[in-house]
Order: C-alpha cells, then structure tokens, then sequence
C-alpha cells in the first residue's frame, strides 16, 4: 500500500492510536470504541461505526458522532454497502448517497448521512463486521482517507484475531460485553432495547428501563485505589443481577452507569418494589480485603407508553430521573 500521499501529521496521529489500542489489552469493546472516535477525528468524518456480523446482520457495536444514536441497530447485509463490502472483500466508497444504487437509501436517510467508505474486518481469514465513516455531505471522502482506514481497520482486526485466539468465547459475545463484571455492555443494551421497544410495540406489552449510576466511586478509588473500585463496580453488577428476574438484563454502560431492562411489567407497585429492593441489596455492607466499603446508587427510570414510546424519549426520561435522585442526595450531603 503506497503510504506517501498521507501527512506525517496523519501517520503520527494512526501510530498514536495504534500505542492506545495496544493498552487496551484484550477489551474488545474498549478498542472498537476507541477505534470509532479516533477514526473520525482522522478522517474529520461526522460519524464513524463498527458493524459486526450476527448471523445475516450487521449491528451497530461501536458508534460515535453521528452514528452514536443508533448503537445496537441492525441492517441486513442485503441491500447494503456494508453488505456489498464484505462479499467483495474490499472497502468501497459512496460519496452521493442519493446517487448511489449499492446503499440502503432509507437507512443512510434515517442517520443523515451523504457519503461515507466502508472497511471490510478480516480476522483469521473470515470477514466479521465492517469499520464505516459517515458525513452528512456529499463528496466529502477521497483516497487518503480509504488508506488510513485500512491502516485502522487493521488494528482492530489483528485485536479481533487476538480476543478469538485467547479466549473460549465467540466475537460477537466478547464485544458485547464488559470485561470488567462480565455483564452486557452499552452495545448490547441499546441492541436488547430496540428489540424490546420493536415486540412490545407489536404486541401492546410493557416494560422498564432502569438507569443506575454509584454514588461516592472516585471516593473508593481516592480512599482505597482502582483496586477496590474495581471491586466495588463488580459487587454493585452482580447485586443489581441478583434482584432481576430471568428475562431481565443488565448491563454495563461505561465507568459506574448501568443499564436495566425490566422485561415484563406488571404494574406500578410491583415495580417500585423491584426498585427498593435493588436499593437495598446494593447498599447492604461490603468488604474488600479487610476494608468496609460503603456501597450506594442512585436509581431513575422510565415506563413504556406511561413515559413514552421512543428510544430517545424513554432513556431521557430515566436518566433526567436518576439525575433527580443524585441532586436530592447531593442536597442532603449524602453524594460527593
């Protein structure tokens, strides 16, 4: 690959995020979030992604920019210029989407998209996702920028090779999920919900979503080191996990935020319930290495159809509630 036509600046830039996956270890999802941010920044793209395959679709597994709304959406392969690149092998570029045949128009209409280059990943031979940037104008990509992605691409396809290789698990398991407490991550979540969100809008059902952050974590970290808050994080998963029921999720959305998806709602008082209970099991005492360790969060939620019937609308509505809760107890001097 003939490298020249790049700037130093640009190489510099593609070996400083080599050094920063490298750090990464074998966190898969932190690589791929990683790769997506500094991509765009690269390519001063709008938006840039990380689709992987599962099964005869393509999910949205990283995201950032503009293409960050729809982390966890699916398209078929078919009908798509992800798709048209992983069957050819070969990153293609589309720099007008509306004259461009090869595109799922309604998708790239729906993100905003104009112009973008796909990247097929190969690892191990096999192609499993495909690294994206997107801007929202047209003729917005050349050549250059098709060079540093398949120096990126590599990156997080020799990672890819190195997760497989080292680990039991499939791929598409260990994107999806936080290496740190083993439960899904902020991919996965957003994957599950519009899944959620799709059948019981079908089906007239409801449900929950929970948003959860601790309370006092640079404090632990301060007081006892990473270690302990390591430890804290885990211990708060695995009490969160401990008081849902079989078809409810929870998962990691990134530092100490978690993601909950109450499966099937019953009614108003049995949810609340459900919410001093996981209170009260996170806060029940903890002890790391001979240390008491004070464990707190703070809770917000939002009901399907009561709060509202749209993704965006229904994860505002719980957040702007846990936000609620933290602000009272920062008020009483329970939270710093």
């Amino acid at each position: 690959m003939n490298q020249n036509s790049i700037s130093n600046d640009k190489l510099l830039e593609i070996i400083k995020v080599q050094t920063e996956v490298a750090q990464q270890g074998m966190d898969l999802g932190n690589i791929m979030d990683l790769v997506t941010h500094r991509t765009k920044l690269i390519t001063n793209a709008d938006g840039a992604s990380v689709e992987l395959i599962e099964k005869k679709e393509l999910v949205y597994s990283a995201a950032s920019g503009m293409a960050e709304s729809f982390l966890g959406l699916r398209l078929d392969m078919e009908g798509s210029l992800s798709g048209e690149c992983i069957r050819m092998r070969t990153p293609l570029i589309s720099n007008d989407i509306e004259s461009d045949d090869r595109v799922n128009k309604a998708a790239c209409r729906q993100i905003g998209l104009n112009s973008m280059i796909v990247m097929p990943l190969i690892c191990m031979n096999d192609a499993v996702g495909v690294l994206k940037v997107l801007s929202a104008k047209a003729n917005h990509f050349n050549d250059d920028d098709i060079k540093i992605l398949e120096l990126m691409s590599g990156l997080i396809a020799a990672e890819m090779f190195n997760a497989m290789k080292n680990g039991e698990s499939e791929l598409f398991y260990k994107a999806t999920h936080d290496n740190l407490t083993g439960i899904s991550n902020r991919s996965l979540f957003y994957d599950n919900l519009r899944q959620r969100l799709s059948q019981a809008s079908r089906k007239q059902e409801e449900f929950a979503i929970i948003t959860l952050d601790m309370d006092g974590l640079k404090e632990i970290n301060d007081n006892y080191g990473h270690r302990a808050g390591d430890a804290a994080i885990k211990e708060v998963a695995l009490r969160i996990k401990n008081t849902l029921g079989e078809k409810d999720t929870v998962s990691r959305l990134g530092g100490d935020e978690f993601g909950i998806i109450v499966a099937n709602l019953v009614d108003r008082d049995e949810f609340n319930s459900l919410i001093q209970r996981m209170d009260f099991e996170i806060t029940k005492p903890f002890e790391f290495e001979g240390q008491e360790i004070k464990l707190r969060a703070s809770i917000g939620y939002a009901l399907f159809k009561e709060d509202g019937i749209e993704l965006d609308v229904l994860i505002e509505k719980a957040d702007k509630s846990m936000y609620e809760v933290k602000r009272e107890r920062k008020g009483q001097g329970n939270v710093r």
